[in-house]
C-alpha cells in the first residue's frame, strides 16, 4: 500500500478522537450561542407537584440498600405524592428482607422469580408504578436531598419527556482511578451544551426520570435504559434535558479494573442499543438529533477500533518515514505511563501524569473488547452491578 493510505489509517483514531472530544464540543457552544432551548430547570409550588414513582433495581445490595432507601425517603418531596419501589433481581442475600422492613413507611418490594438484568427488573417496575413520572436510580449512590424537585420539574415544558439528573463522582485519595472523575465533569459539560440546543441523546443511569408513557415502552433487556430512553424519547416526539441541580453522588470505581469491566459492559451494550435504534442516525428524518447521535456516540466509540488498525500501520511508517519515528516513540512514551499507571502501587492515588494516560488505555482496550463482544453478537443481559 501507499504512504498516503498509511497516513490515513494512522489518522483515523485522531480524527475520531479530535472530532468526538474536541470538535463536536466546539460546534455545539457555538450552537447555544445563538440557541437556548433551556433545561426546564425550573420550580413548582404547592399543589402542582406530581405524582413520583422512584425505580430500584437491586441485585444483592445488603451491603448500601438501607442507607440508600432512607436516602430516597429523606428527599424534599411531597410524601403523598412518592412511591418508593424495589424491584429485587431475585437476590439471594438480605436485600428482600431489608426492602420489606420499610414497609411501613411505605416501601413497596417486588421480586423477580430469576435473574434477568437491571434491564429486566426496570422493565417489570412498568406494571408497578403509578406516578405520572417515574424515576430511575441505583441502590450505589446518593441522591442529593434538593435534587428530586429540580427534576420533576423540568417536565412542566411539555416537549421534555425524559430528564437527566447530574453525576458528581466522588472518591478517596487511594482510588486508582482518578482519571473517572474528569471525565464525568467533561461529559456533563457536554449534556448542558447539548440540551442548549434542543437535548442531550444519553441520560445518567444513576439518576433519570421519564413521563410514564415512556417509561412503559418495552426495551429488550440486553439493551442499556438510560441510553434507550432518550432514543424512545425523540422516537414519540420529546427531547431529553439535563437538569444541572439534579445532583447525585456516585462513587468512583477504586480500581481501574473494576472501571475496565464496567465499561466493557457499558459500551458493549451502548452499541447493541444503538444498533436496534439505528434508524435514529437517519439525518434525514431526525434532523440534529441524528447529527448530536452519530457524534457523541458513534465517533468516540470508533476510536478504539480505528486505534487498534493504527498501531500496525505506525510500525509500517516509522520504519519508512523518519517523522513517524517521532510520533512512534510520543505514542510509545504515553503507552508507558499508561501501563506504569495501571501497574501503580502506591499508598495514594497515582500522579496525574500517569493516572490520565492509565485510563486513556484501559478505555481503548475496554473499547476494542467491547466491539468484540457487539460482533459476535455475544449478550450480557444478566446484571452484575459495579460495586462501588
Amino acid at each position: 500500500m501507499s504512504v498516503t493510505i498509511w497516513v490515513i489509517l494512522v489518522l483515523l483514531p485522531v480524527a475520531f478522537g479530535l472530532y468526538g472530544y474536541v470538535g463536536y464540543p466546539a460546534l455545539l457552544w457555538l450552537g447555544a450561542r445563538w440557541r437556548d432551548a433551556g433545561n426546564g430547570d425550573g420550580a413548582m409550588v404547592g399543589d402542582e407537584w406530581p405524582s413520583v414513582s422512584i425505580v430500584l433495581p437491586a441485585y444483592n445490595e445488603e451491603a448500601t440498600l438501607e442507607a440508600t432507601i432512607e436516602n430516597l425517603l429523606e428527599l424534599d418531596y411531597p410524601r403523598d405524592r412518592l412511591q418508593v419501589l424495589v424491584v429485587s433481581d431475585a437476590s439471594s442475600d438480605r436485600t428482600d428482607e431489608i426492602a420489606m422492613s420499610f414497609a411501613d413507611r411505605g416501601v413497596e418490594l417486588y421480586r423477580l422469580p430469576e435473574r434477568g438484568g437491571k434491564t429486566a427488573a426496570e422493565n417489570a417496575s412498568r406494571f408497578l408504578v403509578r406516578g405520572e413520572i417515574v424515576v430511575n436510580t441505583d441502590a450505589s449512590v446518593q441522591v442529593d436531598p434538593h435534587a428530586l424537585k429540580p427534576l420533576v420539574a423540568a417536565f412542566r415544558d411539555p416537549t421534555v419527556g425524559v430528564a437527566s439528573g447530574r453525576d458528581v463522582s466522588v472518591g478517596t485519595q487511594h482510588d486508582r482511578n482518578v482519571g473517572e472523575t474528569g471525565y464525568v465533569n467533561y461529559e456533563m459539560l457536554i449534556r448542558d451544551l447539548e440540551t442548549a440546543v434542543g437535548g442531550i441523546v444519553g441520560a445518567s443511569g444513576c439518576f433519570f426520570a421519564s413521563r410514564r408513557d415512556l417509561h412503559g415502552k418495552m426495551v429488550p433487556q440486553a439493551l442499556s435504559r438510560d441510553f434507550a430512553a432518550p432514543l424512545v424519547a425523540r422516537e414519540h416526539g420529546y427531547r431529553t434535558v439535563s437538569v444541572p441541580n439534579a445532583v447525585c453522588y456516585v462513587p468512583r470505581t477504586p480500581s481501574l479494573g473494576r472501571e475496565y469491566r464496567r465499561k466493557v459492559r457499558t459500551m458493549a451494550r451502548g452499541l447493541d442499543t444503538l444498533y436496534f435504534k439505528r434508524a435514529l442516525l437517519n439525518p434525514f428524518r431526525y434532523g440534529i438529533f441524528a447529527f448530536k447521535l452519530a457524534s457523541h456516540k458513534l465517533a468516540r466509540w470508533l476510536v478504539p477500533p480505528a486505534a487498534l488498525v493504527a498501531v500496525p500501520a505506525l510500525v509500517v511508517l516509522a520504519i519508512q518515514q523518519p517523522w513517524a519515528r517521532w510520533i512512534a516513540a510520543i505514542s510509545a512514551a504515553g503507552l508507558v505511563l499508561g501501563v506504569l499507571g495501571l501497574v501503580w502501587r502506591g499508598p495514594s492515588s497515582p500522579p496525574r501524569m500517569f493516572a490520565i494516560p492509565a485510563y486513556i488505555l484501559s478505555s481503548i482496550a475496554a473499547g476494542v473488547q467491547a466491539w468484540g463482544k457487539a460482533i459476535r453478537r455475544e449478550r450480557s443481559p444478566i446484571w452484575e452491578p459495579t460495586r462501588r
